[in-house]
């Protein structure tokens, strides 16, 4: 009972926070990308694997940049050890891989997706954006909520960690 209320729970807030966005897309329009989800709770993960990586600096930086950012819970469902893996520091190189595919440069909002569309990613390969059902994806990851504004650039929260090659 307690795990299905937590599911409600969540999936409330995602649906409040979807809302939300797109009603005021500027809500967080004076923070910068590492902020904003430092202020968001299930993009721990996120900012743990991006201060390891190293790259606080950079997504810090003047941008912009597009982020598809995935929650804890996309984290999770990565093969057990996976994330532990990634983080140790003799894996910092494939680790900032991995994030940097979750980056676009420049702004994309989601009036700008087009099915099958590509886009080049900060790592250096691309993504595949396909529209079906009035959802966005990203390879394989579901935009759960999307046009977070930052200062430095846009975020789209995902539910699955999207990885190159795959």
């Amino acid at each position: 009972m307690k795990k299905l209320l937590s599911i409600v729970a969540l999936v409330t807030f995602f649906v409040t926070s979807a809302f939300t966005v797109n009603q005021n897309s500027s809500i967080y329009a004076d923070e910068d990308i590492v902020d904003l989800a430092i202020k968001t709770e299930f993009l721990s993960t996120l900012v743990a694997a991006v201060q390891a990586g190293e790259l606080v600096d950079v997504l810090k930086g003047d941008g912009p940049f597009t982020v598809f950012a995935p929650t804890n819970e996309a984290f999770a469902k990565l093969p057990a050890g996976t994330v532990e893996t990634l983080l140790k520091p003799e894996n910092k190189a494939q680790l900032q891989a991995v994030l940097t595919y979750h980056v676009v440069p420049g702004k994309v909002y989601s009036k700008d997706l087009k099915n099958g569309m590509k886009a080049k990613t900060a790592q250096g390969s691309d993504v595949t954006i396909t529209l079906k059902d009035g959802k966005a994806m990203v390879n394989n990851a579901t935009v759960t909520a999307a046009d977070i504004e930052a200062s430095n650039g846009v975020v789209h929260v995902i539910d699955t960690v999207i990885l190159p090659g795959m």
